[in-house]
């Protein structure tokens, strides 16, 4: 046979082209080589994180105060939005200037005054850093060069929460911004799911529900206007109950939203779910949300383990009834109950391997209201993605966060994952709430070789009581005998206040040497019996989560919860009567 030879002009001509592509390939393994020794050194024990193989995580900064979402600039510089507003500043910079991954200029800023400030938002977009309290966007233009931003912020939006003739659970306010120079903002829902009397066991929902008129979904505003106010915006999407994790997917150009599902089925429905129900139900969706999007909420919740929208049981369902649950946007997955997602962020970075390249990972900042059974999330999830479509299960990417192995109380987790972020070369930054600690997270293996083996003992994690589905009666943590006081109080109160007292350290405040507890016991038992809504202080720290009335108990047992209270947790005071609940309950 005569063996084809490729005519000698030819090869001439191909030399310099065959020659170019060699020095590109070069260049791309030379870059990546560059990349991966300027990369900073990882903790040793990778700041207590557990990671797939070849990942590695150094501890930025220790504690910069209560974390919640983060942006990273082209810099390399960190801004960091606190829960709080503190005298320096609401907000947090930092800068690493020999380039070892540990921050050496910690730096706040930030000249708001919101009483309420409750950070929930933050991201860069085209050289100005967005950041948000509960009813205000703010923003501030970055100078190159300067890590603190020198000028007044300017307000975008404004929320006027509070005087909304509904309420104001869910005022969180978590930005994204597409490609055409809009900003997307959630309106939370301002009670649980539109009861008549919210939050009070068997009370009706209301149909049609007249929170979906400026809650419950996503608005569309102009990402350049200052002074805006709802009205100038464009309802986006509706019948999303809470979002504190979204982005812009722009790989596909859409917006992505995680939903948190709504609370206590057991509390506020004892025939029809059972406390297992109540800890794993309803599900966190993950959805897909277009313009026009309606998820169904509050007629609706998704129940994952079934694989459908089921009908609330303020509308009339019981658990198994789908009604037109089919009509309503489904979520692409249904997490377990409560993991409390609290942001999202697609991957578009090379230094991970390229199967994560506009994959989305996800921090669930963790439950507080899964008592009896352990506490759910505390860990940062990956969804493999493409074209608009999760193309694999989810998986655990980054745990170890809470640092014990079952989560009873809420308090018990030394760290909360909070915000993600991701720097300029392709480096993963996530945030965490209770004292502020951040992580760098690097790849430092071969992008070529990542697989299944270096996945392994990240997928062994997911039968950790903090991520598995708990056992109906193995991890049934209330086991013993209870006198009715504590019975009561783990039924109607514990899963916000805790176990142990101590409260969630976000919206519940702790009860375990509370002034509210163990002063005036009139002051304790009309809130009980009337609830309480807006901010309060509890020993020196701000709280505004809702305190739903408890009317509907008798006078016998709210003496009872009220005396277990007041002589738990550390407490000393004296006993409630039922002639003291009727006094009280006879002024109103």
């Amino acid at each position: 046979m005569n063996s084809f030879k490729f005519p000698a002009r030819l090869v001439r001509l191909a030399k310099p082209y065959l020659a170019v592509t060699l020095i590109l390939l070069l260049g791309i393994g030379f870059k990546r080589y560059d990349q991966i020794n300027t990369l900073p050194k990882g903790d040793p024990d990778n700041g207590g994180l557990t990671l797939p193989g070849d990942f590695e995580a150094v501890v930025v900064a220790d504690s910069v105060g209560s974390a919640r979402h983060l942006a990273v600039n082209q810099n390399g510089d960190i801004y960091v939005r606190l829960r709080r507003t503190w005298p320096q500043g609401g907000n947090v910079a930092l800068r690493d200037t020999d380039q070892d991954g540990k921050a050496d200029i910690i730096q706040n800023f930030g000249d708001f005054k919101d009483p309420d400030s409750y950070g929930t938002g933050m991201r860069i977009y085209k050289d100005y850093i967005y950041y948000s309290t509960a009813g205000v966007v703010y923003r501030n233009k970055l100078i190159p060069g300067s890590l603190i931003p020198n000028s007044k912020n300017e307000v975008i939006l404004t929320d006027d929460y509070r005087h909304s003739k509904h309420g104001s659970e869910h005022i969180a306010k978590p930005l994204t911004f597409d490609d055409e120079g809009h900003m997307y903002v959630p309106f939370g829902s301002p009670g649980d799911v539109c009861q008549l009397e919210n939050r009070k066991p068997g009370a009706p929902g209301q149909f049609p529900c007249p929170q979906l008129e400026e809650h419950g979904g996503v608005w569309q505003f102009d990402a350049n206007k200052p002074g805006q106010l709802q009205k100038d915006g464009k309802r986006y999407a509706t019948g999303i109950r809470s979002i504190v994790a979204m982005d812009w997917n722009h790989a596909d150009n859409t917006l992505y939203a995680l939903q948190h599902g709504r609370d206590n089925l057991t509390a506020t429905w004892p025939a029809l779910y059972s406390p297992w129900q109540s800890a794993v139900l309803p599900s966190e969706e993950f959805l897909k949300v277009k313009e026009g999007t309606d998820a169904g909420w509050p007629y609706y919740y998704y129940d994952h383990m079934q694989g459908k929208k089921l009908l609330n049981p303020e509308y009339g369902g019981d658990g198994k009834k789908e009604g037109k649950g089919k009509e309503y946007a489904q979520p692409l997955i249904g997490f377990p109950g409560h993991w409390a997602p609290n942001d999202l962020f697609f991957y578009t970075g090379d230094q991970f391997p390229a199967r994560y390249k506009n994959g989305a990972f996800i921090a669930f900042h963790g439950s507080t209201i899964r008592a009896p059974y352990p506490q759910g999330g505390y860990f940062v999830c990956f969804v493999p993605f493409k074209n608009g479509a999760p193309t694999g299960q989810w998986e655990v990417f980054a745990d170890g966060f809470a640092r014990v192995d079952t989560i009873v109380n809420t308090a018990d987790a030394k760290a909360r994952p909070m915000g993600i972020a991701m720097g300029p070369d392709g480096s993963l930054y996530i945030t965490e709430s209770v004292k502020g600690k951040i992580w760098r997270i690097m790849y430092k293996g071969d992008r070529n070789k990542f697989g299944t083996a270096q996945l392994a003992a990240m997928e062994e994690r997911k039968n950790r009581t903090n991520i598995k589905e708990p056992d109906i009666v193995k991890d049934d943590l209330q086991k013993r005998t209870m006198s009715l006081g504590e019975r009561n109080y783990k039924l109607y109160c514990g899963a916000c206040h805790q176990g142990d007292g101590k409260g969630d350290g976000s919206r519940f405040p702790p009860l375990a040497g509370s002034e509210w507890v163990t002063g005036d016991k009139k002051k304790m038992i009309d809130v009980i019996l009337n609830g309480l809504n807006g901010t309060i202080t509890v020993n020196g720290n701000p709280y505004n989560g809702v305190m739903p009335a408890h009317r509907f108990l008798k006078d016998e047992d709210i003496a009872q919860i009220s005396t277990y209270i007041r002589n738990s947790f550390g407490n000393k005071a004296g006993s409630v009567s039922a002639e003291d609940v009727r006094r009280v309950r006879n002024k109103h």
